[in-house]
């Protein structure tokens, strides 16, 4: 396969010039009219000197997971006591939109996935005459019946800082857990780690085409066993603009402990997301919301990783069917040259000794795990390096008794933390932002915001190198509840995840924190006749 280097075409377009006016094609969706006025000079298409057109801000896009559903051909009559339908069920989408320090803010609202309005978030507003002393603020928060956007406008030529969080719960029926996903921007490239379609794992692959242009899907697969040659109907796949369609990972490529997508497309983007779950028999093994994880590349940081009692949750594995049921980084190699993986795992007092030793060789075309079994209870971020590309995500369990539910979370690697993210952190659940920092030292800020759009004292934290770092958000901030924060960090690179605790049960959830939305854009175009 192709390598993840080769993943990112050049974007160098020849287009002729016409005597009045022209027309540059900047990307897929994107055109840019040149006047004849704006045409550069033949000094300016010099060699070695490609002029930078800018490329128009558009509106910032978030796709939400839906409630967790039973496959269709789940029954739900019998018997209520095993009945796999759930009454406690509940769903809340949690979202943030901050506005410019000059005081404007952009419109934004939570859609349909064809665009049919559900609320508004906030209304469009100018920059007032007079700065404000701190930037507005706008939160959302309702529950939705399927997937949903959130959508904000470009405001004062960049992208609007806004994000989104679906939070699924229930204590009863086969889909018993807590199950969390941010609202991610589509994508015409995009991997999803963490699935399994063993006996009695349901994967489910839901894609959404938010734009107005047809997309044509591609689905590669990768797993712990060989996957020979593309599954039939893993290719071509239509999704109509404005629709959601959902396919069974199992039955593309059925048997296998741990599975990766990578999804690429032409025409639309889209946002995809697999719904895991586990059913042990009668007993629920949990249920959880995979989105995309980072692109493949030479290191991978997966933060948001809890373990337990290392003895009890040995114990737990030895059971019949409860192998899974236990920490382990999963590490994908897309290339054909196998990786030898570092691994690095560090808590709040630095790193720590891995039983089962540091360095790994990782299959290519393969995904390989790597057990985390036998480190202290506690929350950890984990560092995977190599040679050759690769991604990465860890599996989380929560539950140290075979006779009672489980629950699990799925954290992938993300990017490094920058300058401004919005992080939603939901409610109903006891959420924990979970900071890394492998090497050197960052400092980062968290400004919490509550229901009311104020934003509130920052707090600061100096996480040194090796070490991980938490901040338990509190019930109450200056008297109202937090429901979101801003982010930044400075310094060496740094990661976060929001961690997610059911106050009763099992509960266990991972979102990934979304990067922070950027400036006005450049591409270089070269011109020729």
């Amino acid at each position: 396969m192709t390598r993840a280097s080769k993943l990112r075409p050049t974007t160098r377009l020849r287009r002729t010039l016409g005597a009045a006016s022209g027309v540059v094609v900047l990307g897929a969706g994107a055109i840019l009219a040149v006047s004849a006025g704006a045409n550069p000079s033949v000094g300016a298409l010099s060699p070695g000197s490609p002029p930078a057109v800018d490329v128009p801000v558009g509106q910032t896009t978030g796709v939400c997971p839906g409630p967790a559903q039973l496959l269709q051909s789940t029954p739900v009559q019998g018997d209520p006591q095993f009945s796999p339908a759930s009454k406690t069920a509940s769903n809340r989408l949690t979202a943030a939109v901050i506005g410019e320090p000059s005081g404007a803010m952009p419109a934004s609202s939570i859609a349909e996935v064809n665009g049919s309005v559900l609320q508004k978030v906030s209304e469009g507003q100018n920059a007032p005459a007079a700065p404000p002393a701190s930037r507005p603020a706008a939160i959302a928060s309702r529950s939705t019946a399927a997937p949903s956007l959130l959508t904000a406008s470009a405001l004062e030529g960049r992208p609007a800082s806004a994000a989104a969080m679906f939070q699924y719960s229930a204590t009863d029926g086969d889909l018993r857990g807590l199950a969390a996903g941010s609202c991610a921007a589509p994508a015409n490239d995009l991997w999803i780690a963490g699935a399994s379609t063993l006996v009695g794992r349901a994967s489910v692959l839901y894609l959404t085409n938010a734009s107005s242009t047809p997309s044509s899907v591609n689905l590669d697969f990768y797993g712990d066993q060989a996957v020979p040659q593309a599954p039939a109907g893993s290719r071509g796949i239509q999704i109509p603009p404005g629709t959601t369609k959902s396919f069974v990972l199992g039955g593309f490529v059925p048997g296998q402990r741990n599975l990766s997508v990578h999804v690429r497309s032409s025409g639309g983007p889209v946002a995809g997301v697999v719904q895991q779950s586990t059913l042990r028999g009668l007993t629920p093994g949990g249920v959880d919301f995979l989105t995309p994880v980072a692109t493949p590349g030479t290191r991978q940081v997966v933060s948001g990783v809890e373990l337990q009692d290392p003895a009890a949750a040995r114990n737990l594995a030895t059971g019949s069917g409860f192998d899974d049921a236990t920490a382990a980084l999963q590490v994908t190699v897309p290339g054909a040259t196998d990786a030898v993986v570092q691994v690095r795992v560090f808590g709040p007092n630095g790193p720590v000794t891995l039983p089962v030793g540091a360095v790994f060789t990782a299959k290519a075309g393969s995904v390989t795990e790597i057990p985390l079994a036998g480190l202290p209870a506690g929350k950890y971020t984990v560092s995977a390096s190599s040679d050759v590309s690769l991604t990465a995500s860890v599996r989380s369990v929560k539950g140290l008794k075979s006779t009672e539910a489980l629950d699990f979370a799925v954290s992938g690697a993300q990017p490094r933390l920058g300058d401004g993210h919005v992080v939603p952190v939901g409610d109903g659940a006891s959420p924990t932002l979970v900071f890394g920092v492998p090497d050197g030292h960052a400092k980062i800020s968290a400004v919490p915001i509550t229901a009311d759009g104020a934003f509130h004292a920052p707090v600061a934290l100096d996480v040194a190198g090796g070490t991980t770092a938490t901040l338990a958000v509190p019930d109450k901030v200056d008297g109202a509840k937090p429901v979101a924060y801003s982010v930044s960090a400075s310094g060496d690179p740094a990661y976060g995840a929001v961690l997610l605790e059911a106050a009763q049960g099992n509960g266990i959830a991972v979102a990934s924190i979304l990067p922070a939305a950027g400036g006005r854009q450049a591409v270089s175009v070269t011109l020729g006749y």
